[in-house]
């Protein structure tokens, strides 16, 4: 098994929990990404060269900041561009696989959408516990991001 790919099924049950937390509350609490960062800081020295966690980390910065200028512009969440930047990390530096990455993020959105748009018409949401089926309250973008990050592997 590559060190790429058990980097990234070490994060799953944190990218679990981020989907449900996000389903739940449309929160990714601040914890989970530090725990993901964490995750990255203490296993990536044992498993990657120098070069490329500098790498990583370059692109991980790169995305917070372009993120945080889309959600000044409210396009995104705060906790959505901090999730994206930390699973970033894990994310090999080469543009074959950010490429991946980037059309696996896009499909898991598309079926996030409709998962919740399906969930929205099947679920009483007068009683639901769940904010993100409430109508008109956005799309929990960390169900995409947790997805992503599970599926992402296989694409390596």
């Amino acid at each position: 098994m590559s060190p790429d790919v058990l980097l990234l099924l070490l994060l799953v049950p944190l990218l679990a929990y981020m989907a449900a937390s996000d389903v739940k509350h449309m929160r990714i609490p601040n914890w989970l990404v530090l725990c993901m960062v964490a995750v990255f800081a203490i296993f990536a020295p044992f498993m990657l060269n120098t070069d490329e966690i500098i790498l990583r980390a370059g692109i991980a910065t790169a995305v917070l900041v372009f993120g945080f200028v889309a959600f000044i512009l409210g396009l995104v969440g705060g906790g959505d561009v901090k999730a994206i930047a930390a699973l970033m990390l894990f994310v090999p530096a080469n543009s074959i696989s950010i490429a991946h990455f980037a059309f696996t993020l896009s499909t898991t959105m598309l079926i996030g959408i409709a998962i919740i748009l399906i969930a929205r018409r099947c679920v009483d949401t007068s009683n639901s516990n769940y904010v993100s089926l409430t109508v008109g309250r956005g799309y929990p973008m960390g169900l995409s991001i947790a997805l992503a990050g599970i599926i992402f592997p296989a694409v390596l």
